[in-house]
Formats: C-alpha cells, structure tokens, sequence
C-alpha cells in the first residue's frame, strides 16, 4: 500500500495521524497542491476527483475520501481499536467523529476557502470550479465559534469526544482547531478549560507530529 498525500493537506493529517497511532507504515507519496499536481493527468487517473489522500492497495485498488480510507485500515489493522469496538462503541465513535467532521472541519473549510485569495474560483475542492462567496468566510466564522462551544460542552462531560477513550472523532477534532487555528487565527477560547486540558493531552501524543 502506499498514501498519496501533501504536508498542506489537513485531510492527509487526519490520515497520518490515524496510521501513526495505529502504528501502520506504508510509503507516503508526495502530491504537490501548490503546483496543483492534483490536476495532473497521472494523479486524476488515481482519483478523478483530485483531492487528497487517496489510498492505492496492493491489487491497484485506491481509495479515497478519509472516512473510506481509514474505514479499511481498520477493518484490515483492528487493533487498537479506533472507530469504536462493540456495536454501540462504534455508532457513537461514527456519531461524533460525523459531527467533528460538519461542525468543526467543514466550516473551517468553508471561510478559508471562501476567502483565501489563491482559492478563487476553487471554493469547493474537487474537479469542478466554484466562485467564492464573501458572505461564507462570516458565516464560516459563525460556526467554528459556535463548534468551539458546542465541544466545549461535551468534555466538560467526557475525557475524549466520544466518551472514555481516544478515537477517530479526537484526531478529526484536533485537525479542525488547528486548522482553524493555522488558516485563520481561530483558535479555542482561553476560557474553555476543559477543551484546553483535552487539547494539550492530545497534542502531546506523538502521533500528532505525522
């Protein structure tokens, strides 16, 4: 297997960060974005959609889209278990790491995309070009504020986003804030204690440097 990737990729990170705590090696392949490689002829014959990651198994197989990606490592690499282990662990890991993904990633997303001025005409990523829309960035603003306090919620009540152990939905969650952070100077609020001790807990672990 090997990972075509890129460093600026936030998605890449998510699936770095998955095989580094998995404990899985595999030959990481460099996709250049700034010189929009994704749009070669070559790269749009692994994925036609021309994102990154994308996943090439063995048998000439790839996989894209992150969800799908780590959903056969880990049916393939089960342990540690990091989409859940009994049949209720897993929908609540699927549930959380669902919302980490559209109420955290997706609006960070959205406004850097929307007002980054290398992005025009590529609001949405993929084969397709799309005009930014200004009023996007504010909204986008809106909802990272609203996600920071909606995750500050829920670990005031819980040690990890989707209960007593690390998973998928802490790694999708800790690559929004940063992200957030990084593109747009949007970090979480001082004030939020209980999001402060869980982040600088899952920033120390070594996974988090992939």
């Amino acid at each position: 297997m090997k990972l075509y990737q890129s460093s600026a990729s936030p998605n890449s990170r998510r699936v770095r960060i998955y095989l580094a705590e998995k404990g899985i090696t595999m030959p990481l392949v460099p996709v250049d974005l700034a010189s929009r490689e994704q749009f070669s002829d070559a790269y749009a014959a692994i994925n036609p959609r021309r994102v990154v990651p994308a996943l090439m198994l063995d048998d000439g197989t790839a996989i894209a889209e992150v969800p799908a990606i780590i959903r056969y490592l880990e049916e393939t690499h089960p342990n540690p278990p990091l989409l859940g282990g009994s049949p209720k662990e897993k929908a609540t890991v699927t549930m959380w790491e669902r919302r980490m993904e559209l109420e955290g990633f997706a609006p960070v997303m959205e406004a850097v995309r929307n007002g980054a001025p290398g992005l025009k005409g590529r609001a949405i990523a993929g084969p397709h070009g799309y005009d930014q829309i200004p009023e996007l960035v504010v909204r986008g603003h809106r909802r990272i504020a609203d996600f920071y306090g909606d995750l500050e919620a829920r670990l005031s009540e819980t040690a990890f986003v989707a209960g007593d152990t690390f998973s998928i939905a802490d790694i999708t969650a800790i690559v929004a804030i940063d992200f957030a952070g990084k593109a747009l100077g949007l970090s979480t609020p001082e004030k939020h204690g209980p999001t402060r001790r869980w982040y600088n807990s899952i920033a120390s672990r070594p996974s988090m440097t992939a």
